[in-house]
């Protein structure tokens, strides 16, 4: 994702050319690019979305792609698209249906038609409709011709063939010229929705600054696809969304992928600590893209280490906090299985590590490049004996950066490992970010143990490793070395205070209660209520459910129906007031991305009666559905 920020207290859209077309204003508009996984959509949406950022308006997107390098060409495992939702407001989700497809060949129109209402807009690759190509998805005519297209405003462009005739002078293969056809495609669209161009062409020139010849090539297609748009008769309209303006607070804001909040997140919190930054990881979908960030930013005094797999990834981190050094490990869900042991060790030594789970679709290897929430169980129990450990969930793309933060700060004040539950929505998802000032970041100093804290019968002053402070019940924190604070460490049981090794009962159950107790006692803020019409019917929600969440009520209310919504941050400990705010309500519903986990949590603590409405399909909830859903719920 680049860089690109806009400052909204001053910044204008950049200047677009003069234009002979009509020109419309919309509110609103979702576009989803669709083509093959070697077709460049992923980059093409990318760019898009950069442009869109620095132009002004709110946006959202949804990367959606095979989880194989390189799936079959021309097949429907092997389509992948990206989705852009942005406004003139302020937006919440990718929307629920792309008023416009680009469709690279057959398969990908075969598999997003669908999802395209009747009077959509479809821009479709005719060159790529041959026989052969169109036989592999099932299309024994071409849609193109058959009629059943009519509902829809279908615009046939050949993009292979103009790309390739506005190419012939670079004298590139024909193979190598049609490899520049998503930047004709991005071209047109950026005409037809008045998008900025100078930060593209800057781009490709960066991207391609070893083969200038490819870079002046992309950005030549670009602009034949703008000059397209501008000429042919075929698009007599172009669109114009104004900048969000009322959407933001005054800052600087740039566009952020959740993945890339939370690598910054995790810088942030290791300057405002004063610690170095240590991640030990083992690369897997969709989490690698942190180690990949992380590994850029050695100035800061962060330290990757990729290992040879996931019980190593975690184990160097662990050595690494009792170093002292503010610990990560990333994964996704058949990571954490492997990580369970070491996390019970961090439970047992009291030492503080960031587990950062990125979740996707499972059980075992499951759907790499999906999203679900299916891993909060796990979080919750998936250890031996008794380790309790705390969990926190991002809810947006750019909140990732500020539960970066708030996890760090619960390793750091309450020495525990701590899970961050993303997942692959927010990840890969983005939107706008306001870039905080460091005034505003949390002091999250910690200091180390530097001498005796206990005084023996006799008088001698000794160092008690597991000796604890009265408010927290936070063991100290002593850096190996440390002259005169040598002690034992290790996943045995330990006597309270000394450390020992100890087999005692007594001891044990008052070990197992005293860490249950430090969790249960970590400050988190109460839950906030949204609910300006005193209604019967809340929505808790948690994670990325919240855009979806948060658009069906907006939905929900403009048309006079009170409902309630809620959002929890903190998983464990749960908010004080949580048992409250569920008692003021007659009906709950918990929407979420797995088979109701949060919702058993909540009946079995609190004895409500919470009904989940669920959906594991490996994609985001959409508003229209949960609306529909919340309304029915209304009228039980």
């Amino acid at each position: 994702m680049t860089v690109d920020t806009v400052d909204v207290e001053w910044a204008d859209p950049a200047p677009i050319p003069v234009r002979s077309k009509e020109v419309r204003r919309l509110g609103r508009v979702i576009i989803r690019f669709a083509g093959d996984s070697g077709d460049g959509m992923q980059l093409t949406g990318d760019r898009f979305t950069s442009e869109t950022a620095s132009f002004g308006n709110d946006l959202s997107t949804l990367p959606n792609f095979p989880a194989e390098i390189r799936a079959p060409a021309g097949t429907l495992p092997g389509v992948s698209s990206f989705q852009l939702h942005f406004a003139d407001h302020d937006i919440l989700t990718p929307g629920d249906a792309p008023d416009v497809l680009v469709a690279m060949n057959p398969a990908a129109l075969k598999a997003n038609i669908a999802d395209v209402p009747r009077g959509g807009e479809v821009i479709v690759n005719t060159d790529e409709f041959a026989k052969r190509a169109m036989a592999k998805v099932g299309y024994d005519v071409s849609p193109l011709e058959d009629g059943s297209l009519d509902g829809y405003r279908v615009h046939p462009v050949p993009l292979t063939t103009l790309t390739v005739e506005a190419l012939k002078e670079f004298g590139l293969s024909r193979k190598e010229a049609e490899r520049s056809k998503n930047m004709f495609a991005l071209g047109l669209l950026s005409w037809m929705y008045h998008r900025p161009t100078e930060g593209t062409e800057t781009f490709l020139r960066s991207k391609f600054a070893k083969r200038p010849q490819i870079a002046e090539a992309n950005i030549t297609a670009f602009r034949a696809g703008w000059n397209f748009g501008e000429t042919t008769e075929d698009f007599a309209v172009s669109y114009e969304i104004a900048p969000a303006t009322a959407a933001f607070a005054p800052g600087v804001y740039r566009n952020i992928s959740g993945n890339l909040a939370l690598s910054y997140g995790l810088i942030a919190a290791s300057r405002q600590a004063g610690l170095p930054l240590y991640l030990g990881s083992y690369p897997i979908t969709p989490a690698s893209d942190i180690l990949h960030e992380l590994s850029r930013h050695k100035n800061f005094g962060v330290r990757t280490f990729q290992a040879e797999d996931e019980i190593a990834g975690i184990g160097a981190a662990l050595g690494a906090a009792f170093g002292g050094a503010l610990a990560v490990t990333t994964t996704s869900g058949p990571g954490v299985a492997l990580k369970s042991e070491t996390i019970g060790l961090a439970v047992s030594l009291e030492l503080p590590l960031v587990v950062v789970d990125i979740q996707r679709g499972g059980p075992s290897t499951g759907l790499p490049t999906k999203t679900e929430q299916a891993d909060l169980l796990q979080a919750m129990y998936g250890r031996n004996g008794e380790a309790p450990v705390p969990v926190v969930a991002p809810r947006t793309p750019a909140d990732c950066f500020d539960a970066a933060l708030d996890a760090a700060r619960i390793a750091l004040a309450y020495r525990t490992p701590v899970f961050l539950l993303s997942d692959g929505y927010l990840a890969n998802g983005s939107e706008p970010w306001r870039i905080p000032d460091t005034a505003e970041l949390p002091d999250l100093t910690t200091p180390f143990a530097t001498g005796p804290n206990h005084t023996l019968a006799d008088g001698t002053e000794v160092f008690w490793p597991y000796k604890r402070d009265p408010d927290t019940l936070a063991r100290p924190w002593a850096v190996p070395g440390t002259a005169g604070l040598e002690h034992r460490i290790g996943g045995i049981e330990k006597q309270d205070g000394t450390g020992n090794i100890s087999y005692d009962p007594a001891n044990h159950e008052h070990m197992v209660r005293t860490r249950q107790a430090k969790i249960d006692n970590i400050a988190v803020p109460d839950l906030t209520v949204d609910d300006p019409d005193g209604a019967r019917l809340l929505v808790l929600g948690w994670g990325s459910t919240y855009g979806p969440i948060t658009a069906a009520v907006r939905r929900l209310r403009t048309e006079g129906l009170p409902v309630a919504q809620a959002h929890l941050r903190h998983l464990n400990p749960f908010p004080a007031n949580l048992g409250a705010v569920l008692a003021a309500y007659d009906r709950i519903v918990i929407p979420e991305m797995n088979l109701g986990q949060l919702t058993s949590l909540i009946r079995a603590r609190y004895l409500v009666d919470a009904r989940a409405h669920t959906q594991v399909n490996g994609m985001p909830f959409k508003a229209e559905q949960l609306a529909t859903v919340l309304k029915e719920a209304l009228h039980d």
